[in-house]
């Protein structure tokens, strides 16, 4: 059973259950809708499980990009005070630490980007996705909602 199926089911066991009297609200069976949603959630496509991985993903990246820049500074901190310890390169030290921040700096911003360019690109896939599916539940909906009224005069021979 695919996606649309469960989606079908769903909205005919919503449609199917009782209304609460004087609202527009109706009663639904918790149990039974859960069961309904994890079988709806179980045959999601692919894309979704894999656009929420890619999420987590880049954060993964972006910290351990975050570390490894922290990792370079702490380093070039520390070689810097070596250095101006140094009396006679302390000019050369500092052009090196700034260098090496620099750098850490650089490489952190192209990590941090390609992992945005990534995730960017994944989610436009998911975007797209998930609108041709809304799509398909529309027109799904609008069969199921029945012709116009005035398509159905057309054919009345009163």
């Amino acid at each position: 059973m695919d996606v649309f199926e469960r989606l079908d089911r769903i909205e005919d066991f919503i449609v199917s259950s009782k209304h609460v009297p004087f609202s527009s609200s109706v009663m639904v069976n918790e149990t039974e809708l859960f069961e309904l949603l994890d079988e709806l959630r179980s045959a999601l496509p692919e894309e979704l499980k894999q656009a929420r991985w890619m999420v987590k993903e880049k954060q993964e990246l972006m910290e351990e990009a975050r570390k490894e820049a922290e990792r370079i500074r702490e380093e070039a901190q520390q070689e810097r005070q070596q250095l101006i310890a140094e009396t006679e390169i302390i000019k050369q030290a500092t052009a090196d630490a700034e260098r090496i921040v620099e750098e850490a700096n650089a490489r952190a911003r192209q990590i941090r980007l390609e992992a945005e360019d990534y995730a960017d690109e994944r989610l436009a896939n998911l975007e797209v996705t998930c609108y041709k599916l809304i799509e398909v539940i529309k027109r799904a909906r609008e069969r199921l909602q029945g012709p116009p009224e005035e398509e159905k005069s057309e054919f009345d021979l009163d």
